[in-house]
């Protein structure tokens, strides 16, 4: 993520980010003076990219769009058709695409994984994967950078060189790492993969029935991909409580249950929730949540 936003950074440019998104690329943007503006995802159609929005915000000195797909903190996977579009705008503007597929393949809804890179004849296309969540590895840090580009067009403009001039003073991984990523890439069992979406598949479908028996917390949708879904908190509902971070410092405190309040991601008043645990810890935490609110419920006078 840092090579990217680093290479890509320019005095007066600008890079679009999504709302709610990973708030690492504002860091990164913040570090490299570059200025980033923000386009939303629509809860309504499925936490799709706002493209009239895009375009409103995007000008000449643009540089590139970031989309997460599938989606963190969303829960949400993109259509074929949607990233279609996607390129298709991005062309017309005149800019990159940086698809963060950290967690590429990881769905388990009706629409399969696309890689944004399939699009790179439209647009060039920067892909961000990682080892750490297909691959359960998340203390590994270790990632990769691919660029989709049959045009040349980054070639042309020296940005494929300016991403081998930044990585080659960069730290290398561990050794050990180093020689066991080979063997994890080729060999890992397709059965691994399949009981990994098996897992998450059970445990979005579990939230999200669980969640339906809160009246004061909305989902949009189910989540898809990822291991994330993203609620709305109904505040009407609730007594004492005036915000998102007010909620989660009180559910931490009462409950022993942490949530990410929805401002961390760019969203106030919303929760992120993460369902990749143990079926047991998942309804355990379920229940407290449930318990939580009903005690932070409006009392109706008869």
């Amino acid at each position: 993520m840092e090579v990217t936003v680093k290479v890509l950074a320019r005095p007066e440019a600008n890079i679009l980010l999504p709302r709610p998104g990973f708030r690492n690329y504002e860091t990164f943007a913040n570090l490299h003076h570059l200025e980033f503006r923000f386009f939303d995802l629509l809860p309504e159609r499925g936490w799709e990219v706002d493209l009239d929005a895009v375009e409103a915000i995007a000008d000449e000195n643009t540089i590139a769009m970031v989309i997460i797909n599938p989606g963190n903190p969303c829960g949400s996977v993109y259509s074929y058709e949607h990233l279609s579009k996607i390129a298709e705008t991005a062309r017309k503007l005149g800019i990159l695409v940086v698809a963060d597929e950290v967690y590429g393949h990881i769905v388990f809804g009706s629409k399969p994984f696309v890689p944004m890179g399939v699009f790179g004849s439209t647009v060039p296309v920067f892909t961000l994967g990682s080892i750490s969540k297909r691959w359960l590895v998340p203390g590994w840090r270790l990632g990769w950078l691919a660029t989709s580009d049959p045009t040349g067009l980054l070639r042309k403009c020296g940005i494929a060189d300016s991403i081998k001039n930044v990585l080659g003073p960069s730290p290398l991984s561990p050794t050990f790492i180093q020689a066991a990523v080979p063997e994890i890439l080729q060999k890992t069992t397709e059965e691994f993969f399949s009981k990994t979406i098996d897992i998450l598949r059970a445990a979005s479908a579990l939230c999200y029935d669980k969640l339906k028996e809160i009246p004061s917390i909305t989902c949009p949708q189910k989540a898809e991909g990822s291991m994330f879904v993203l609620v709305k908190l109904n505040l009407s509902l609730l007594e004492d409580i005036e915000d998102d971070m007010e909620f989660c410092l009180k559910l931490a405190k009462e409950e022993s249950l942490v949530l990410l309040p929805g401002v961390t991601v760019g969203l106030k008043n919303w929760l992120r929730i993460t369902f990749a645990v143990e079926q047991s810890s998942l309804e355990d935490g379920l229940g407290r949540l449930k318990s939580f609110c009903e005690r932070h419920e409006k009392k109706t006078i008869a």
